[in-house]
């Protein structure tokens, strides 16, 4: 029923403004709507994330978004680490740490949080 529909993931966040600053200028995503104030729509690639202001913001303790950025990871993890971006360690079954890169059977994962708490990954290979 919905394998061929597109998805969109859809973060909350308490200050807008400063989630703005940090989607557009630290990652780099670029706005494709703003809604009254309340949401703002990115595009990345061919999909899109939706950032919204709520009073729930950062109670997501889990994985919200990842990117699969392939043999990039390295580079990315650099360039966001560059804008101030600092990156989450943690103790996986499986995964050994590289920097701040999880490396184990095949796979490369980087993991770092919004300025609401909200958890962000980067896949490579």
């Amino acid at each position: 029923m919905l394998a061929n529909s597109n998805a969109a993931a859809n973060l909350a966040v308490k200050d807008l403004a400063r989630a703005k600053t940090f989607y557009e200028g630290t990652l780099g995503l670029r706005q494709v709507d703003d809604m009254a104030g309340e949401l703002v729509v990115y595009k990345s690639g061919d999909t899109v994330i939706n950032v919204y202001h709520s009073e729930f913001a950062g109670t997501n303790k889990a994985t919200a978004v990842t990117w699969n950025v392939g043999d990039e990871i390295a580079p990315v993890v650099k360039s966001l680490k560059s804008k101030g971006v600092a990156f989450e360690h943690y103790e996986m079954p499986g995964l050994s740490l590289d920097g701040d890169i999880h490396v184990g059977d095949g796979m490369k994962v980087a993991w770092f949080k919004d300025p609401d708490g909200n958890i962000l990954c980067l896949a490579g290979e």
